[in-house]
């Protein structure tokens, strides 16, 4: 039997699911620098609504019975030890890198501590409640869902979206049908300036009041108090060292075989956001993968070979638009492409944005 040393590095989706499944057959350490998890789908809501937070923002405390929480960060990991911020080496039998991608605030959080993360959101809704008009930069779906909240929440407010490509909603295989739903929902609440991208980015930072003007490459101008930042995610791969180093694609992203074990390293897996895996970098997409690995690391621990695999599901966008608005782009069976409309999206989404099913794993 192999070692049972497991250590998982990133709390997020597909890592803390890991840590749940293997914490009957291995010793676990989870390592993670934040001191809750945060359920990225649902941030966006609670940052318009602070009624939402308690379903943003779950403990670790009921994620584990066997295994171990460490709140660290992880400065350096090559394929069987991890080096913590704070001087200690952990040991492991079996690696797994969970660490995700960055994204601004408030689609991800880089304070590590809750109360600081809900100070924050709280100073950023005192700025909107005064604010008139925001800046969102990126039309994709990240900027179009907070575009969404935002009018929701604040109905005074006007949104102007600017992106560089010359529609919303360019970046993935969208059909028209879905932009026009988009855009029959959004349109005449939101002033989208495409074609062009921003000459300069305001001087203040994202969330916070401060009135500024700044113009487009081609000379458009726009006035804002309050602006946001919805581009940009970047694989958070940069403490891979030594025989990891060289893992990394020219993305940052780590190159995994089928089994999601890091190419020529068998006892090294990955999950989430930081895999190369051709597909849209979404929550249930790292939970499926967790599920791939804790299955194939629960096989080398009891003796057998690795056996589950992963093939990436049929891409889908499901896009709330505020808790009653949305467009959504589902594939069937047979291959066919349909866009379903707000009542659907909010359905499937919108109302819970799957908070329920977060809270029950977190207990």
């Amino acid at each position: 039997m192999a070692g049972n040393r497991v250590v998982v590095v990133g709390g997020g989706y597909g890592g803390a699911l890991v840590a749940a499944l293997l914490d009957d057959v291995a010793e676990v350490v989870l390592v993670e620098p934040k001191d809750a998890f945060v359920h990225a789908s649902a941030a966006l809501r609670a940052a318009v609504d602070p009624a939402w937070e308690d379903r943003v923002f779950f403990g670790y405390g009921n994620l584990l019975e066997r295994g171990r929480v460490v709140q660290q960060r992880v400065e350096r990991a090559t394929s069987d030890r991890v080096q913590l911020a704070g001087g200690t080496t952990l040991e492991a039998d079996h690696l797994v890198l969970a660490t995700g991608t960055s994204y601004p605030f408030p689609s991800k959080f880089i304070e590590s501590e809750t109360a600081v993360a809900r100070a924050r959101l709280a100073r950023m809704r005192e700025g909107l409640a005064r604010t008139e008009r925001v800046l969102v930069v990126g039309a994709g779906a990240v900027g179009l869902e907070l575009a969404g909240e935002l009018l929701d929440a604040y109905p005074h407010l006007r949104v102007t979206a600017v992106d560089q490509a010359p529609d919303a909603l360019t970046t993935g295989d969208y059909l028209p049908e879905l932009r026009a739903a988009v855009h029959a929902q959004l349109d005449g609440r939101v002033d989208f300036v495409l074609g062009s991208r921003l000459g300069y980015l305001p001087p203040s930072d994202v969330g916070t009041y401060e009135p500024f003007v700044v113009e487009t490459e081609a000379g458009v101008r726009v006035e804002a108090q309050m602006w946001f930042r919805c581009y940009g995610n970047v694989p958070a791969s940069d403490y891979l060292a030594g025989d990891l180093a060289s893992t990394r694609n020219g993305l940052g992203e780590v190159r995994v075989d089928a089994h999601l074990a890091l190419v020529g390293h068998p006892s090294v897996w990955a999950v989430g956001d930081i895999t190369d895996v051709r597909e849209s970098k979404r929550a249930s997409a790292a939970r499926a993968h967790a599920e791939v690995v804790a299955a194939n690391i629960r096989a080398r621990i009891e003796g057998r070979a690795p056996a589950a695999t992963y093939a990436p599901a049929p891409e889908r966008i499901v896009l709330p638009l505020g808790r009653t608005g949305g467009a959504s782009q589902l594939m069937a069976d047979d291959g066919t492409r349909h866009v379903l409309g707000a009542e659907e999206t909010s359905r499937m989404k919108g109302a819970d944005l799957y908070s329920t099913a977060m809270a029950e794993l977190f207990g």
